[in-house]
């Protein structure tokens, strides 16, 4: 067996067998600490435990595998010679941390304890050994809180209330000036509040909490905070996490002692600078809790000039060797650097835009590794909101940006409370002294986050980066009483259920509800989209009915229309009141002579609207589908009727009759669609009159115009004939000069069945897939969706929602077998998609792999489509985003 093979199926490795490749078994940060080892960066030894191990864990009951733990055994006196300690020595002890580490990052999600292998005796010899009483009481006061909390499970909020309470007796404002005499009171109480809770004394058996802390951090794996973060980022539940064991370095050792986070980059803009934040005399979770409120890193400059230089030398140096923005923590012990973690740094929607073309710029990525180094959900969030003009009376705090985005909302100070207001329908934001990942599922349920301590590194500005939500944080003049449910600022008082506005890119908090507005796309955002169009082999279009929407979607890189609803050119939707008189002037017709009266009223309304959108889409493909709904819907409700009675008792009648008449126990599979063009042709024959008209209008006045008449609804060939002869017969009428197509939408199975021969007459296939999911699967999307839908993907009977990515394994069959049988019956045939499907990415790639020509979506995903385009070709190609060089 090679000594590759033989450490895969070990249980446990130490730090300088892995490397950066191997984060599936030891996890990000086992791996990266091992990478960083390797590479001859000040690295305190230590060994991981992997995930296989947590998965023997998990598989044998929450039981430590056979084997386990005589190999941590065996790593742990490795690790005492190395160090030249003994867990739990009375004269010298080694100290541990004791931290989670998953193969995709979850920051703050699992658990982790510092400081294990204190006790009563062994607090002794880390005084007398390190000359530093306060510091080794400290250490175990800190040990003996975080143990409690992660490893025993007693409530956290107990020990803070003992914590205040000691420097409010000490007359201090930090942990930091609490004297030896104060800190070992302070362990007096929590072994106290330890016995209260738990009714056993706190262990002081070392190896005993070592098992017990491993067995917690693997346990973690599956709490409740780590199964929503997986949930929220589509993150597999059986990978495990890795549970790392590592001699401590201690920021905690006086004033020439820090602990900090780096990034080589602002996560928040992207732009190329260093930036970070440090506490002096502290450990790592006063800053990544946001404890305490830390420190500018650039301060660390004159603090400790020498450290400092090393620092930015490192992190320049991680960043070259992983070609990505990294996030790294640090801690100084007496002037002495050590690294503790680096990783690919959670970063703003934004910002990840900006870091990956500067990247390729630079030289140390590629194009292609830039495009596929951005996530189409990003690229989304990119287009981020900003608070506007608002007047400085209404401004409540300032405080830190820490993940931009503006949000308006409710007050809500836990994070139960948000879950309960959010599943009421209201909007909120989480307002806290500071975020811990207890809160995770309100942070979830929040559109942003307000806290009074932390700084920009802290646990609430790392998840609302991750979420693309809007957050500030260090607003110190808030003061937040979470037992009245109080923030005081000044002479205000905000209390929950009060409406407050954020803009996490400026760090200012608004009384009330201010405006919001759209941020202009960077330059970097279209240099992106550029580079995703050199690549990509797949158009984008954009669903657009009215001239602003086209000219939007065009601006936002649109190659043309792929669905243009007449429908909502009617008025449907509560727009145009005198276009919708016309209609439901049109439905309640008796004779044939009423109906085209009714109808020469709306063509120039029509009219008008082709007018501009061919106008905006100069020399682009315009798709115009010709009417889908029943007409049921555009006429009044049932009390819109009831109300007209009083006023014109006639006209009540008619639509009384005309309802009852239109009435159907399925409308959905009724009559609509082309079935309305065939029973009352006049109706279609004035729309594909105003189309040409329009088209013909256009092109006098020099516009490129490229029309295609789409039937929708199709099932049989018959149909669609009937439907091409009549606009042909149109467009001779009219002596069109314009070249146009004419096809049909695929959204009934047998469309899709009988395509080579729908071909035939047909130009062009849309693929109209929300409604050819609803006739595949047998689900009416709006009773499926509020009702049993949601249980069916709580429970994973279904893996996601068909209505929002394509189902490939049943609808996605029809839609490669009306695409085969379509260019049978007519090689060269046009493809596409129209239906929502045509802005998810899953559902764009496989359409590229079936070689549609388009697809086309809503205005404002029309930049994602195109990235999930190149996306897919590029994936199709074998390019990976990960460097060469790693």
């Amino acid at each position: 067996m090679t000594d590759t093979a033989a450490r895969a199926l070990a249980y446990v490795q130490p730090f300088e067998t892995g490397r950066a490749q191997d984060r599936a078994l030891l996890g990000g940060k086992g791996a990266n600490l091992a990478e960083m080892m390797r590479i001859g960066l000040p690295v305190p030894p230590g060994f991981t435990l992997t995930t296989r191990a947590c998965n023997a864990y998990q598989a044998a009951g929450r039981a430590l595998p056979e084997g386990l733990w005589p190999q941590v055994l065996c790593e742990l006196d490795a690790l005492q010679s190395k160090m030249g300690k003994t867990l739990g020595d009375p004269d010298d002890p080694l100290l541990v941390s004791v931290r989670s580490g998953a193969a995709v990052s979850m920051p703050g999600m699992m658990d982790t304890v510092l400081n294990l292998g204190l006790n009563r005796r062994s607090v002794v010899g880390l005084a007398r050994r390190t000359g530093d009483e306060r510091f080794a009481w400290d250490c175990l006061r800190r040990f003996v809180q975080m143990f409690s909390n992660v490893v025993l499970g007693l409530d956290m909020h107990a020990f803070e209330l003992r914590l205040e309470a000691a420097r409010r007796r000490a007359g201090v404002q930090t942990d930091a000036e609490l004297s030896a005499e104060v800190l070992r009171a302070l362990v007096d109480d929590y072994e106290a509040e330890v016995r209260r809770q738990s009714g056993a004394p706190f262990p002081d058996d070392p190896l005993a909490q070592l098992k017990a802390a491993v067995c917690a951090v693997f346990d973690s794996w599956g709490n409740a905070r780590a199964v929503i973060y997986r949930q929220l980022h589509q993150i597999a539940d059986d990978l495990g996490t890795a549970v790392n064991i590592q001699a401590m370095v201690f920021g905690n050792m006086g004033g020439d002692s820090a602990t900090g986070v780096a990034f080589t980059r602002d996560p928040n803009t992207g732009e190329a600078r260093f930036f970070g934040e440090f506490l002096v005399n502290a450990q790592g979770e006063d800053v990544v809790a946001g404890i305490r409120t830390p420190q500018p890193i650039a301060l660390l400059g004159s603090a400790m000039p020498a450290a400092y230089e090393q620092l930015r030398d490192t992190c320049a140096l991680l960043e070259r060797h992983y070609a990505d923005m990294q996030d790294i923590e640090f801690t100084i012990e007496r002037g002495r650097l050590f690294m503790l973690q680096c990783r690919s740094g959670k970063r703003a929607p934004g910002a990840a835009i900006r870091i990956a073309v500067d990247l390729a710029d630079e030289g140390k990525i590629t194009r292609a590794q830039a495009l596929l180094r951005v996530n189409c959900d990003d690229l989304t969030r990119s287009m981020h909101t900003r608070l506007g003009p608002f007047p400085a009376s209404q401004q409540l705090v300032r405080g830190q940006p820490a993940s931009p985005g503006a949000a308006v909302g409710r007050v809500v100070f836990h994070p139960e409370k948000a879950v309960q207001f959010k599943a009421a329908g209201e909007t909120v934001v989480l307002m806290r002294p500071e975020t811990t990942p207890d809160d995770i599922a309100g942070m979830v349920a929040s559109v942003g986050f307000v806290t009074s301590r932390g700084g920009t590194t802290c646990h609430a500005a790392i998840v609302a980066r991750g979420m693309g939500k809007p957050c500030v944080v260090g607003c110190e003049g808030l003061a937040i009483d979470l037992q009245t449910g109080i923030a005081l600022c000044g002479d205000r008082q905000v209390r929950e259920g009060d409406v407050v506005s954020l803009d996490g890119g400026e760090g200012v908090v608004a009384w009330g509800e201010a405006p919001v507005v759209f941020a202009a796309p960077t330059a970097q955002f279209a240099t992106l989209l550029g580079w995703a169009d050199d690549v990509r082999g797949l158009k984008v279009r954009a669903n657009a009915d009215n001239p602003p929407d086209a000219r939007r979607a065009r601006g936002l890189g649109a190659e043309g229309i792929g669905l243009c609803r007449t429908e909502h050119m009617f008025g449907q939707g509560g727009h145009h009141p005198e276009r919708m008189a016309a209609v439901q002037r049109m439905i309640v017709a008796d004779t044939r002579e009423e109906r085209v009266a009714a109808l020469a009223d709306l063509k120039p309304m029509q009219r008008d609207d082709f007018v501009g959108i061919f106008e905006a889409m100069d020399g682009l493909p315009v798709t115009i589908r010709l009417l889908d709904p029943p007409l049921h819907e555009f006429l009044p409700t049932d009390d819109q009727v009831a109300a007209l009675q009083a006023t014109d008792a006639a006209t009540a009648h008619r639509l009384r009759r005309k309802k009852a008449q239109l009435h159907e126990t399925n409308p959905m599979l009724g009559f609509r669609g082309v079935r309305l063009g065939i029973v009352f042709p006049e109706i279609y024959r004035m729309q594909v009159e105003a189309i040409f008209e329009a088209a013909d209008h256009a092109a006098s006045r020099g516009v490129a115009v490229r029309p295609e008449i789409m039937i929708p609804l199709v099932g049989d060939v018959a149909e669609l004939r009937l439907m091409r002869d009549m606009v042909i017969e149109v467009a001779a009428d009219l002596g069109v000069h314009v070249p146009y197509l004419v096809g049909t939408m695929i959204e009934v199975p047998r469309a899709a069945l009988v395509a080579e021969a729908l071909a035939g007459p047909a130009e062009f296939f849309s693929f109209g897939t929300n409604d050819l999911t609803q006739t595949t699967w047998g689900y009416s999307r709006d009773d499926a969706e509020v009702g049993f839908l949601a249980h069916y993907l709580t429970h994973k009977v279904l893996a996601e929602n068909p209505f929002v990515a394509l189902d490939q394994a049943g609808v996605g069959q029809l839609v490669k077998m009306a695409c085969e049988g379509g260019r049978r019956g007519r090689p060269g045939l046009k493809l596409g998609i129209c239906g929502e499907h045509g802005g998810e990415p899953s559902s764009i790639a496989f359409c590229a792999s079936l070689g549609l020509d388009y697809v086309s979506c809503s205005p404002l995903r029309v930049p994602v489509a195109r990235l999930a385009a190149a996306h897919a070709a590029l994936r199709a190609a074998g390019q990976h985003a990960s460097a060469s060089a790693v």
